[in-house]
């Protein structure tokens, strides 16, 4: 594809984002994404039946780069990533969370990673980047992190970051596995390491969620049991038979 009054081939981006029930935050997302990423850009939405007007909003936006892909039933996040990358036409394709406004500018720097890597990772634990949400979060984020490079290796610092931009060709070797939540990334991750593909870690800092509450930790008890079940799956990975 090329730009006009452009000599060279520009690779249109696809920006995939799962929600359910983002209605205050998923617009202000889509219009940072267009802020910070350069053109041609595209933004697959995939939506798990929202009841609070998600749809609606996006819907509201008329905007051609913008596709809503709407799923009756909700199968999680990683079925709507892996949706989005079905979904998606672009030569890069990235996910980010539908609550990451001020993030979203580090899909700048994420996309042009991709010029010399086939994975870029939004790292919060390499030098420059940080974590500013509750300790106990952070401390929890460390300590499955920590686990991870234990049993998996590779000295991947954010395993479980779950913001990346990919070169669409590590499609053709690498497949995210369409259930769970951000334990998919993990085995991603490791799948890309195993096929040794380059793959580099962009620092960022994760920021506090300053309105409602982060699906990943609606009380102690659901997240606790959310660490066990990454850890559960970090070992699965490690010893599947090929």
């Amino acid at each position: 594809m090329t730009t006009q009054g452009s000599q060279s081939p520009v690779p249109l981006v696809s920006v995939v984002i799962a929600t359910l029930n983002e209605r205050g935050s998923v617009a202000p997302t889509i219009r940072a994404v267009f802020e910070h990423v350069r053109a041609p850009v595209e933004i697959i939405v995939v939506d798990d039946n929202s009841k609070d007007g998600t749809r609606g909003i996006i819907e509201g936006l008329n905007d051609p780069r913008v596709r809503l892909v709407h799923r009756e039933r909700g199968k999680g996040l990683a079925s709507a990533i892996t949706r989005g990358i079905i979904e998606s036409k672009g030569d890069i394709v990235a996910w980010i969370d539908a609550d990451m406004a001020a993030e979203s500018r580090l899909l700048k720097p994420l996309i042009a990673a991709t010029d010399t890597h086939d994975l870029a990772i939004a790292s919060r634990f390499v030098a420059g980047g940080g974590d500013e949400r509750h300790p106990f979060r952070v401390a929890c984020s460390r300590l499955v992190n920590g686990f991870a490079n234990l049993v998996l290796g590779y000295e991947i610092k954010d395993y479980d970051s779950c913001v990346a931009a990919v070169r669409r060709s590590v499609f053709d070797s690498v497949l995210p596995v369409a259930y769970g939540y951000g334990d998919f990334f993990i085995e991603f991750v490791y799948g890309c390491c195993r096929k040794g593909l380059k793959i580099v870690e962009v620092p960022y800092t994760l920021l506090d969620r300053q309105e409602g509450n982060s699906k990943s930790f609606p009380s102690l008890g659901p997240f606790l049991w959310l660490g066990i079940q990454y850890c559960v799956r970090i070992l699965a990975t490690r010893f599947r038979r090929d």
